[in-house]
């Protein structure tokens, strides 16, 4: 899973999992989207017919509403908190929600990790409750938890990448629709010597009731935080006992 150039690549309004309702990068409505595509290029082939500067005005406007309509972000409705995407829009509940957080220093630099973690087909080598994880495109990816011995409902979910910053944040969160409504995000600090990275690993889920709320519980264990922990400490001694993959 590939990465864009530059330091920075977006980053929502708060780096803390704090599950109130997040406004996805795609703040556009499919509608909205494909009118936007169609009216900015009328305006566009209207503008480079015209050899004005109220011609090159209407090429600018169409173009920016192509835009728009391609990538389904609106720069103005960002700033107005505005979104109509409700697939990437929606309140999750924080009363009830468990939260687990742990930090490993790992004596490898803040990039390799960060490079591993990016491509996060490579979590359920982490993750001992993951089966697999589908990278779907740049931001989507489809999660699956490994099956109890005894059987049981297959638990899986779409998430998407909110929050991130190259070799220092990744923040992701589970998508309308989930059996389990959940958040994580992972941190790469340099540590204070500059020998390796201080490591944090945030997970944070609303358990369901009934049978699935059952399962999930056996999944993560009684004690989530000790799962979390064991699963850092062998990913910890796995990659400093070797040199890490690109």
């Amino acid at each position: 899973m590939g990465t864009m150039t530059g330091k920075e690549r977006y980053r929502t309004n708060t780096q803390d999992l704090d599950w109130r309702e997040e406004l996805a990068f795609e703040n556009v409505g499919q509608g909205e989207r494909q009118f936007s595509t169609f009216v900015g290029g009328g305006l566009m082939l209207a503008g480079l017919m015209r050899r004005s500067w109220r011609g090159l005005a209407l090429t600018l406007i169409g173009a920016a509403l192509v835009g728009r309509g391609a990538t389904g972000h609106c720069m103005l409705y960002a700033a107005m908190g505005t979104n109509t995407n409700e697939l990437g829009r929606r309140k999750v509940k924080t009363a009830d929600a468990v939260k687990v957080e742990t930090t490993i220093r790992i004596e490898r630099p803040p990039d390799e990790l960060y490079g591993y973690w990016r491509n996060f087909e490579n979590l359920p080598q982490v993750m001992s409750h993951l089966e697999s994880v589908e990278v779907i495109n740049e931001r989507l990816s489809h999660w699956i938890v490994k099956a109890l011995p005894m059987g049981g409902p297959k638990v899986e979910w779409d998430a998407q990448i909110i929050n991130e910053v190259e070799n220092e944040l990744i923040g992701w969160r589970s998508l309308r629709g989930a059996d389990v409504d959940n958040a994580g995000s992972v941190r790469f600090k340099r540590t204070d010597d500059g020998k390796g990275t201080e490591l944090t690993v945030t997970l944070q889920y609303d358990p369901p009731g009934g049978r699935l709320g059952t399962l999930i519980a056996k999944i993560f264990g009684e004690d989530p935080q000790q799962t979390i922990e064991r699963d850092l400490q062998q990913f910890k001694e796995s990659m400093e006992a070797q040199t890490l993959s690109k």
